[in-house]
């Protein structure tokens, strides 16, 4: 099987909840792997630009009308992506650690993991 029929395959397979867990997980690894490299400032743009886009994907989807989301949780997840876009900036100009960052996307993989995996 190749590489894209087996992406194809996974597309239609894979849940919404499994994809924002697996993105979630893949970001929160290299935000991970950039702290243990002992990467610190502006070496941390590539995994903190990457957050920050996912985060501010959230926001968007969850400001759009038609989003099936609860109003409480929606407005949530807007709040931290708001956090998480401030608070980058001071990673990045070496005011504050990505430990906090690598914390609240730990948070949310907890929220979104799936059944097996949470019990």
């Amino acid at each position: 099987m190749s590489l894209s029929a087996y992406q194809r395959v996974k597309t239609i397979a894979e849940s919404p909840r499994n994809t924002e867990f697996r993105l979630v997980s893949q970001i929160t690894g290299e935000m991970i792997a950039a702290r243990d490299a002992g990467l610190t400032g502006t070496a941390l743009m590539a995994a903190l630009h990457r957050n920050r886009e996912m985060w501010g994907a959230f926001s968007s989807a969850c400001g759009a009308p038609g989003n099936a989301l609860p109003d409480t949780l929606r407005a949530g997840i807007i709040s931290l992506a708001l956090w998480v876009d401030r608070f980058t900036t001071e990673v990045v100009t070496g005011r504050e650690s990505i430990e906090e960052l690598i914390g609240v996307n730990r948070l949310l993989l907890e929220g979104l993991a799936p059944e097996q995996m949470a019990a």
